[in-house]
């Protein structure tokens, strides 16, 4: 069953070696994807596995060991999940970033996969991959990445729309307090006419955290360049 979950935002420029300049914007949201990583390994999971967006040759499970990195963005700066030997195919930008998370954290703790979710993925088809994942071990954990709407200002990547304050408001409720019905209830049309590439992360969350009885803390929420990131701790 899952025990403990951290949500973190995906954007590459995370890593400080892609953000270069800008890596002091986000310092903050680190700081929080650290200390929700540091209530992951405190809920000793026989398996971490790490959900994130992906296009479509990049969705399905990732085996320990997969590797990716950030040289699309200009750095060599190359990831590993856990220990193993290298996969057939390379991370998402998603999970490459999670596993800079991981890494950047000294993550001993478990076992780490990863699987590659497409945002067109239905609500109910989201909700069942998440059972699977909660239903692996005895304990799992899970590190979701994702973002919310792309939006919230002019110059944001998909441009000021007036709907996404208003969407990104209700999905940090739901992760501030681990309401599994309304990340459920995450309009799908809606997140994908936003752009926000968390909504199919999130819901394989709320249907790994079924019946798991979570608590949940919101760590940090803002919108730099117009997109919503978010940073929670289940436990």
């Amino acid at each position: 069953m899952l025990v403990a979950a951290a949500v973190c935002p995906a954007p590459p420029l995370l890593v400080p070696e892609v953000a270069a300049g800008a890596a002091p914007e986000l310092a903050d949201a680190r700081t929080a994807c650290s200390d929700a990583l540091a209530v992951l390994a405190a809920s000793r999971p026989d398996l971490l596995v790490v959900v994130g967006a992906a296009d479509q040759d990049h969705r399905g499970p990732y085996p320990q060991g997969s590797r990716g990195g950030f040289r699309g963005f200009g750095v060599e700066t190359d990831v590993q999940l856990g220990d193993g030997e290298e996969g057939p195919r390379l991370l998402p930008p998603s999970l490459a970033v999670g596993a800079w998370l991981l890494r950047h954290a000294r993550w001993g703790a478990a076992p780490v996969e990863g699987l590659g979710v497409g945002e067109p993925l239905e609500a109910e088809r989201c909700l069942e991959a998440g059972r699977g994942l909660a239903a692996r071990e005895e304990r799992v954990a899970l590190l979701v990445m994702g973002d919310g709407s792309a939006c919230r200002t002019l110059k944001a990547p998909g441009y000021l729309d007036d709907r996404a304050a208003a969407f990104d408001a209700a999905a940090a409720r739901a992760l501030a307090a681990a309401d599994v019905a309304a990340l459920r209830a995450l309009d799908a049309e809606l997140a994908y006419e936003l752009k926000a590439a968390g909504r199919a992360p999130w819901q394989v969350l709320a249907g790994a955290a079924e019946g798991a009885g979570l608590d949940g803390r919101l760590l940090y929420e803002d919108a730099p360049y117009g997109v919503g990131y978010f940073v929670a701790a289940w436990s």
